[in-house]
């Protein structure tokens, strides 16, 4: 209450894999910058600059996250196998755990610089890609896979560099990003949480004025062409030619689809 003292509500996308495939599991969260008051009469924006203090946000993320993961080892849904098996010990398992209730944890955020066109093409790109696009693929011989990827730690003109992975690690890698049953790669809270979103959409349109209107039809954009959907999803242009891989597609001519041949009658 001391901070915007209203409702909130936000969506989180998950990001699980990195440019080598390794596991790093992460949220993308998009916060609209302000939300209802509690009795819902009146829209309560955040202070230029300042929306949550984000060091509070994180210890309390710390706290949440540790204290859920203690419940699971309790309840015995976390499973240890291999070079953590010895952490199946609670000894082991709290001793682990205790340098992570001091470190400070990451929690980012940041105002949308280039605006939230550009925030929403960037979320997009995890909600329905893999792990790995088809054109950082290389390619694969004896029974290895060497792909492109960029590392974000080196000057950002390096050009990208390659790994050579062999097979079962490159799919190892890979399958750890494949979701669990039941899992879901988007989730809406508060106000845009499901079952009250379009309510809440409409009200908060409404005490907003006339700048939040939705979109119009003349607003709305075109469909993009299915050519281009499939190259953003495979990295596979179907333009390109696919014996040269130089020339491109053009369609010269098109004919319609002919009638089916009519039965011939029996004349014997």
């Amino acid at each position: 209450p001391r901070h915007l003292g209203a409702e909130i509500g936000f969506f989180a996308v998950l990001h699980t894999w990195g440019q080598t495939l390794m596991h790093h599991p992460h949220l993308h969260c998009v916060v609209p910058g302000g939300g209802l008051s509690p009795d819902g009469t009146r829209w309560v924006a955040c202070r230029p600059g300042f929306f949550l203090p984000v060091r509070v946000l994180s210890r309390l993320f710390r706290r949440l996250f540790l204290a859920s993961l203690q419940e699971a080892f309790d309840t015995g849904r976390l499973h240890f196998a291999g070079s953590l098996h010895a952490l199946a010990e609670r000894s082991h398992f709290a001793a682990h755990l205790q340098p992570t209730r001091q470190t400070e944890w990451v929690v980012y955020a940041k105002p949308p610089f280039a605006g939230p066109r550009q925030v929403l093409e960037y979320v997009g790109r995890y909600t329905h890609r893999v792990a790995i696009a088809n054109q950082r693929l290389l390619d694969m011989d004896d029974g290895h896979v060497r792909f492109r990827y960029k590392n974000y730690r080196a000057a950002p003109s390096q050009t990208p560099q390659t790994m050579t992975l062999a097979a079962p690690e490159f799919i190892r890698r890979f399958l750890l990003h494949v979701l669990p049953r039941g899992f879901h790669r988007i989730r809406y809270y508060g106000l845009l949480g499901n079952r009250h979103r379009i309510e809440h959409l409409a009200r908060c349109r409404q005490l907003l004025g006339p700048t939040a209107a939705p979109p119009t039809t003349a607003d709305i954009q075109p469909p993009a062409d299915y050519r281009d959907r499939s190259e953003s999803l495979t990295g596979v242009s179907l333009r390109r030619c696919p014996v040269c891989a130089d020339g491109h597609m053009i369609v010269t001519r098109s004919w319609l689809r002919g009638r089916p041949c009519p039965a011939l009658p029996d004349t014997s």
